[in-house]
């Protein structure tokens, strides 16, 4: 999924989550959620889109930001479940 695909599912809301996943070697990045399946997103030529930074992340999204106020992941206690952490549009800086 590119991010254009991705806005489009945004928009029609069919999108559940979208993860930014932290890698080794500070590597970050994005999946989208839809029916219990991961997607992770890739560049126009069909490569897995890295992100360098939590912020560079934000820059991305801000434009397919649909709603006017932040989501926050739940910190859910399930054992299937890997930590999450909120990630606001606006730094804390």
């Amino acid at each position: 999924m590119n991010l254009q695909e991705l806005n489009a599912f945004a928009v029609a809301k069919k999108v559940d989550e979208l993860n930014l996943i932290s890698m080794e070697g500070g590597i970050y990045l994005l999946e989208a959620r839809m029916h219990g399946t991961a997607y992770p997103l890739s560049d126009l030529k069909g490569n897995m889109l890295t992100l360098r930074s939590v912020e560079h992340a934000r820059d991305l999204l801000h434009a397919f930001h649909t709603s006017v106020h932040d989501e926050m992941c739940g910190l859910v206690a399930d054992l299937d479940e890997s930590l999450k952490v909120p990630l606001a549009w606006r730094s804390a800086l």
